[in-house]
């Protein structure tokens, strides 16, 4: 594995791991959410926080997962 890959790799994890942990901890520790949003500041904070990370880290994972097999096929 190429240094490159491997730093997509990590970074998409750790973005990844959060947005969930900041999504986990909006429903959970921040007062959960209702239909017209959460009920905390902190609980806006962690929805924008997760909103940002989740799809970003999603896609950079991706990103690494797919010159992963890249590399593998050569």
């Amino acid at each position: 594995m190429h240094d490159d890959t491997r730093k997509l790799l990590k970074t998409g994890t750790g973005i990844f791991l959060t947005g969930a942990v900041s999504a986990a901890l909006m429903l959970t520790v921040f007062g959960g959410v209702t239909k017209q949003g959460p009920h905390t500041n902190m609980g806006w904070l962690a929805l924008m926080v997760a909103m940002g990370c989740l799809p970003t880290g999603t896609l950079t994972l991706l990103l690494g997962l797919s010159k992963l097999v890249g590399e593998r096929r050569r």
